[in-house]
């Protein structure tokens, strides 16, 4: 469809939120864990250091996890223009949530506002003690395994210490998910970028938003299986459409 009612809609919005998956960090070299070029699909055995339960029973996972966080892509990936359009958004106030899938912490590094970036999956940019809950930074950790340490222990209670994502075998956090749906429910306009909406709960922050009045716009090169509530479909590579649709609506 034209984008021109879609930029009306944003130039007349004031509580946008926008809801991101991996489509928008694959355009910054960050790939997607099943996608044609993802991470499990190059590499299946890839999927354990994913898994809880491996990571906690065998110390070999946890090796090897350790080795794949000091090659992460987010260290030296950089905000696309996909990520730039969203700045505006905020800086123009009208963003009133940003809820994102990803862990990679490139909209903090884009310009948006940690306050207003829901990670409903957690950030790599942190660590977790498993036994007492102690976080601290990433790459602190990283250092001590390049200093020679293969799984680095919690310095306060020699716990298992990982990335501070939520991995398979986990919950996710219920006041997170809370703050996510309730963002939905206040949106006059839920943008759907990246995502294949698929993954549950979080999903469901499109039908919340629609149920709320807002209207919704869906950005994604496959269908999604809310395509046919949206009041608009893109198919467009982001980085292209998503410049297009805020600085036009200026």
């Amino acid at each position: 469809m034209s984008t021109a009612p879609i930029r009306t809609w944003v130039g007349d919005a004031k509580r946008i939120v926008v809801l991101t998956g991996a489509g928008i960090s694959t355009e910054s070299g960050i790939p997607d864990f099943r996608g044609p070029q993802g991470v499990w699909t190059k590499d299946p055995e890839a999927e354990k250091l994913s898994n809880i339960h491996y990571y906690v029973a065998d110390p070999e996972v946890r090796k090897r996890s350790w080795q794949a966080r000091l090659a992460h892509p987010a260290w030296t990936a950089r905000p696309n223009s996909g990520h730039m359009a969203i700045v505006a958004l905020e800086r123009r106030g009208k963003l009133h949530a940003l809820i994102t899938q990803n862990i990679d912490g490139l909209h903090q590094k884009a310009g948006n506002s940690p306050g207003r970036v829901i990670e409903v999956h957690g950030t790599v940019h942190d660590v977790v003690c498993l036994s007492c809950g102690r976080k601290g930074p990433m790459q602190a950790a990283l250092e001590r395994v390049r200093s020679g340490e293969s799984d680095p222990a919690c310095k306060d209670c020699g716990g298992i210490l990982k990335s501070d994502t939520i991995s398979f075998g986990q919950g996710l956090m219920p006041e997170v998910i809370d703050r996510a749906m309730q963002a939905a429910a206040e949106a006059d306009l839920l943008i759907s970028v990246g995502t294949s909406l698929q993954v549950y709960p979080i999903a469901g922050v499109v039908p919340a938003a629609k149920r709320g009045g807002a209207r919704v716009v869906i950005v994604n090169a496959e269908p999604t299986p809310f395509d046919g509530i949206a009041d608009a479909v893109l198919r467009e590579p982001i980085g292209e459409t998503l410049p297009r649709l805020v600085v036009a609506a200026a």
